[in-house]
């Protein structure tokens, strides 16, 4: 897949594009990008996306920009395996945020980008004051000669799938609740780094992982999960701040590998340090707290990678993943 980043560039071969944020390319986007990919291959002109970075309420909005569900390097990487060969990169700021939506559509969507169809979702908006709206883009391209495709609202749940639920989910710690809306388990992924060594100390040595400032980390707790490089492994995950070993300990991102098949198996985990490890959410285990003692946290965390075995090898019976 082609990237290109800004509005600049002159595209000479026709596209079908699918135009959004799409902030964790969760079900909804799924079926706008799924959409033009179908539409582009019957008119046989290239399937695209346009998205933005940052996040638009990054500008738009007093409070800023949320945490997000997917990094452009994620996004990207879904785009790809969802079929879309080129996709642009806009750098949302002021200028893009105040361009009148008929200017944009003309100069840049026909102009620069020479989109001969557009899909987007329902309550799409877009340029000054968002008074880009679906009707306006029906009535140009009635003027103009694209075409537009609106897809209409996935539901899940009794609810409507959006990037706002799917945050709210997480913010709570329900990732499995999560990952049904989503349509694909939540992941974040970190450089690991060098951390205090209480784990190895407690006999469950982790790899501590940085992840990108802006990517939506669930509730602290203790979750069952998937973890590791080309590969995934039964893992237990922590994310908190150690209240048992520190008063003020800053937030981390720990992951535990679990041997397959118990502690004497010749499968050993693979050595993480210094590498990406990208870890999938299965189950939340428990909340974070502050255990009396460091050995009645020892005996808490057993606890909890006995309870995460028993969950990722279920999932194993219907998912091969172990």
């Amino acid at each position: 897949m082609r990237v290109i980043r800004g509005l600049t560039s002159r595209i000479p071969r026709p596209l079908c594009l699918a135009m959004g944020v799409f902030d964790g390319v969760h079900r909804g986007h799924r079926e706008v990008i799924a959409a033009a990919v179908r539409r582009g291959a019957r008119s046989r002109i290239l399937p695209a996306a346009l998205t933005f970075e940052p996040h638009p309420d990054a500008v738009l909005s007093s409070a800023g920009a949320p945490p997000l569900l997917t990094t452009t390097a994620e996004k990207l990487a879904l785009f790809r395996d969802l079929g879309v060969r080129l996709t642009v990169v806009a750098s949302f700021d002021r200028k893009l945020a105040d361009t009148p939506p008929e200017d944009f559509v003309r100069e840049a969507l026909l102009g620069r980008l020479h989109a001969r169809c557009l899909v987007v979702g329902e309550g799409w908006r877009f340029g000054a004051a968002g008074k880009g709206a679906t009707p306006l883009l029906h009535e140009m391209a009635a003027d103009l000669g694209f075409r537009v495709s609106v897809v209409q609202p996935i539901i899940v749940g009794g609810a409507k799938v959006s990037s706002t639920r799917i945050r709210g989910l997480l913010a709570r710690g329900r990732v499995s609740a999560a990952a049904e809306v989503l349509g694909r388990r939540y992941e974040v992924a970190g450089e690991v780094v060098a951390g205090a060594g209480l784990g190895r100390k407690l006999g469950y040595p982790t790899a501590n992982l940085n992840p990108a400032k802006d990517k939506l980390v669930p509730a602290d707790g203790v979750y069952a999960c998937l973890a590791g490089r080309r590969r995934l492994w039964p893992a237990v995950a922590y994310i908190g701040r150690r209240p048992t070993a520190a008063r003020k300990g800053a937030r981390t991102v720990e992951v535990h590998l679990l041997t397959p098949g118990g502690s004497g198996s010749a499968r050993r985990p693979p050595d993480l340090r210094g590498r990406v490890v990208r870890v999938e959410f299965i189950s939340r285990l428990r909340g974070d707290k502050k255990f009396p003692s460091l050995e009645a946290l020892r005996k808490q965390i057993a606890r909890d990678c006995s309870r995460a075995r028993r969950i990722l090898t279920a999932l194993h019976d219907s998912d091969d993943v172990l």
